[in-house]
């Protein structure tokens, strides 16, 4: 088993920035590739970014490439997401994710998940 817990989310205008965080715990981090997700009410829950286990390569969705990056520690077990040039578009539950295999951009191949934190971002 793989705990998830997210953090970092909460209000923020356009154009500013946030920082995600997932910190994990349970088996050893470095085993799994990590991804965030995300979710508004009545839809699907989107892939966002997915980095693999090293960090050696990382995956984007086209609406967020060039604005959000995904990092890892390893040591620290902890992914994150720096989001900038935030829109109103990306209010959203964001989750993180643990699989085993790599690349991963479909929900169903993540074996762990976190509960989810708020982002709101105010026009």
């Amino acid at each position: 088993q793989v705990q998830l817990v997210e953090s970092g989310g909460g209000l923020v205008q356009a154009g500013g920035s946030l920082r995600l965080s997932c910190a994990a715990s349970g088996r050893t981090f470095s085993d799994y590739a990590m991804g965030w997700f995300r979710q508004t009410p009545g839809n699907e829950r989107e892939f966002v970014a997915g980095i693999s286990w090293s960090a050696g390569n990382t995956r984007y969705a086209d609406s967020v490439r060039g604005r959000f990056t995904i990092s890892r520690d390893n040591a620290k077990n902890t992914v994150y997401l720096q989001m900038s040039r935030l829109k109103p578009e990306d209010t959203a539950v964001y989750y993180c994710a643990a699989a085993l295999s790599w690349p991963v951009l479909r929900k169903y191949e993540y074996d762990y998940w976190g509960q989810g934190t708020q982002v709101t971002v105010s026009s």
